[in-house]
């Protein structure tokens, strides 16, 4: 059993594509191919499942997977350990929450790379559901999320909370004659949210279902403007973080709209793998970077 066989076989199943996976390592496919014919051979047992496309390990493909991942992770750190005081490069692949890359992203990355200019960093932008997956999958390095304050993580990943965000629930400016007071008297406008996925949405549905009501959902949309503009149209309620409401052009066209039995609030979170060596001076950076965004945004919201 060699290790550049362990490293074949979690690369391919971390792409889902041979291809894709000899890519990663350099190598042409026919190589990687064969190292994993190697690697089943010394374990005796069928890893993945050749018939599916994209490739999928076998369930006892998975659980070596796991085990084997841990294996890379373990190599990654000995070889950066071995390296010494070299300057830190490579590749960071970082998830952010939208909201978040909105309000604190441009800055993080600009004092990422003036502490580590060989460091690349890898953004992808999504869910926060979805992150966690890919991290979990070892696809990501680490996520930055917009989930409950109370969330269980994982066994596998640290997470770290960075601070927390206030929403509010915003109407089109002057459009109601009577303002609602409580989440059952929002109902007969509506609402027009992100699509499902989105910890806003996911904490305004749990919100209502625990009065027993549904959500009435006049219209879904990708991007904060988008929204804002929409509920500025008088399209539905809208519900948005408070530091890009105020940083918007459609401010001026919007109310914000004060419930007894709804104050919604979000916590950021900084979620990373239990072992990424020197890396982890790089995502220290990224978090103070986000961690003072997010506050210099309270402070101005208080000014």
């Amino acid at each position: 059993m060699k290790l550049d066989d362990i490293e074949a076989f979690v690369a391919v199943v971390r792409c889902q594509s041979l291809n894709q996976a000899a890519e990663s390592l350099d190598l042409t496919q026919p190589a990687v191919t064969r190292r994993l014919q190697n690697f089943e051979e010394a374990l005796g047992v069928l890893l993945l499942d050749r018939n599916t496309k994209p490739l999928k390990p076998t369930p006892m493909g998975l659980v070596v997977y796991e085990q084997c991942r841990a294996i890379v992770r373990e190599l990654d750190v000995l070889r950066e350990l071995v390296a010494g005081d070299a300057p830190l490069a490579g590749v960071l692949r970082i998830g952010v929450a939208q909201t978040v890359a909105d309000v604190a992203l441009l800055d993080a990355l600009r004092e990422l790379k003036l502490a580590h200019p060989d460091l690349q960093a890898r953004v992808s932008i999504g869910w926060g559901a979805q992150l966690l997956q890919k991290l979990e999958g070892g696809a990501l390095d680490a996520a930055v999320t917009l989930l409950p304050a109370n969330r269980n993580f994982p066994e596998g990943l640290q997470a770290e909370s960075l601070g927390s965000l206030k929403l509010a629930v915003i109407a089109s400016k002057g459009s109601m004659k009577r303002r609602p007071h409580t989440l059952a008297e929002c109902e007969a406008y509506g609402w027009v949210l992100n699509p499902d996925g989105c910890g806003f949405r996911a904490g305004l549905q749990h919100a209502l279902a625990s009065q027993g009501l549904t959500l009435k959902l006049n219209l879904e949309t990708f991007g904060t403007e988008l929204q804002l503009g929409l509920v500025a149209e008088g399209v539905g309620l809208g519900l948005v973080p408070l530091p890009l409401l105020q940083a918007s052009p459609h401010a001026a066209q919007l109310d914000v709209i004060a419930l007894s039995d709804f104050k919604p609030e979000i916590a950021v979170w900084m979620v990373r793998s239990r072992t990424l060596g020197k890396l982890e001076s790089a995502l220290a950076v990224l978090s103070a970077s986000i961690e003072q965004r997010f506050k210099a945004a309270r402070i101005a919201r208080a000014a």
